[in-house]
């Protein structure tokens, strides 16, 4: 048997293999109305599709914690009983389908109130459904909105909002909470001293900097309870040095960062890097899965790799020599929902059909 298709356990669940979908925003729920935010019959095809292919965990896009925590309003949410119904039989439908439902709870921040992507993203005004985001400081991701500087009342209150959504995850049916605190988004930038020149509490060092997110999971893991892993998505570098020798975000932090996390009751660290600010991102197959590796070796944590992740062999040979835990894939999935069944095939392991069609296969 190979090592990507071995199972993982994390804590009492086990993870039947170690490639698994990446959380990818579909900009696809209701802008408004009764059923904001929620999951609809395109949400149960796609993930549904990807879990009947394979994979050992499906991780359901960033699902916003509060309104004006949506990236567009077109976001999934999970703060309405509606949305929680909803959720529930996105869950029902991945775990149907042979895969861990998972779900990662967000806040967009400063990156906030933006148009599909196929509509040319940019700023939603306000009179279109927008609203005001919200942010480390009043300091503006390039080409949006300014934000409103958040006071330590309104963090507080929105630690309690990841808090209340993991709650809901859980009612719903999903079996892992998984805390986005990367790509720029409103965790990311308190992290990272280029957006948080605060001078309060959560600012100034890496320990203020790192306090509502540590707060954050925190409340997750008592929401939760001791049985349930709890994931955190980081960046593990923002790509760029300011000008001034303003330092940003390194894999160094995300060292530390990554064994404050793990003292505190995070199961997992999902490495992805950049989104903070525009920055140019290294031409190489293994531009991010480096600092993977880096992070799991010298900070001891449990670590999942992503990022231009397509071969079967290099994916296997990341878990097998130690890189990684196991392997997110985001756009191979995208082209291919079995890619993970055809991968386990390629490396000599048996693929996980389900047995509607496991018995198509027996008769031939």
């Amino acid at each position: 048997m190979t090592d990507l298709f071995t199972p993982l356990r994390l804590r009492k669940l086990e993870i039947p293999n170690r490639v698994w979908m990446s959380p990818m925003c579909m900009y696809s729920a209701a802008n408004a109305g009764p059923e904001v935010g929620a999951p609809n019959e395109f949400h149960l095809g796609h993930y549904g599709a990807r879990a009947a292919g394979g994979v050992g965990l499906v991780m359901v896009e960033a699902t916003a914690v509060r309104p004006e925590g949506r990236i567009s309003a077109w976001d999934l949410g999970l703060w309405t009983d509606e949305q929680e119904a909803a959720m529930g039989r996105l869950a029902a439908t991945i775990e149907a389908n042979g895969a861990v439902p998972a779900i990662q709870l967000a806040h967009a921040g400063r990156k906030a109130s933006t148009r599909q992507p196929w509509a040319g993203g940019g700023v939603l005004p306000n009179d279109e459904g927008g609203w005001d985001p919200v942010g480390p400081t009043g300091e503006p991701f390039p080409g949006l909105k300014q934000p409103t500087e958040l006071t330590a009342d309104e963090i507080g209150g929105l630690v309690q909002a990841w808090a209340e959504s993991a709650r809901r995850a859980i009612r719903a049916g999903f079996r892992v909470v998984e805390i986005h605190a990367a790509h720029g988004y409103l965790l990311h930038s308190f992290l990272s001293p280029l957006t948080n020149r605060r001078a309060d509490q959560y600012g100034g060092d890496l320990g203020g900097r790192s306090r509502f997110l540590l707060d954050v999971l925190a409340a997750v893991r008592d929401a939760v309870g001791p049985e349930v892993p709890v994931f955190i998505r980081i960046s593990s570098t923002d790509w760029v040095t300011e000008a001034d020798g303003t330092p940003a975000w390194t894999v160094e932090e995300s060292v530390e960062l990554a064994r404050l996390a793990t003292e505190r009751g995070a199961d997992l660290n999902d490495a992805s890097s950049g989104g903070l600010v525009p920055a140019a991102i290294p031409d190489a197959v293994d531009y991010q899965t480096r600092h993977a590796r880096t992070i799991r070796r010298d900070s001891g944590a449990n670590v999942a790799a992503v990022g231009r992740i397509t071969n079967p062999a290099a994916a296997n040979d990341l878990v097998a020599d130690g890189g990684a835990d196991a392997v997110f894939l985001g756009r191979a999935l995208l082209t291919n929902p079995s890619w993970a069944n055809l991968a386990a095939v390629e490396l000599g392991a048996a693929p996980r059909l389900l047995e509607q069609y496991a018995y198509t296969q027996r008769r031939r």
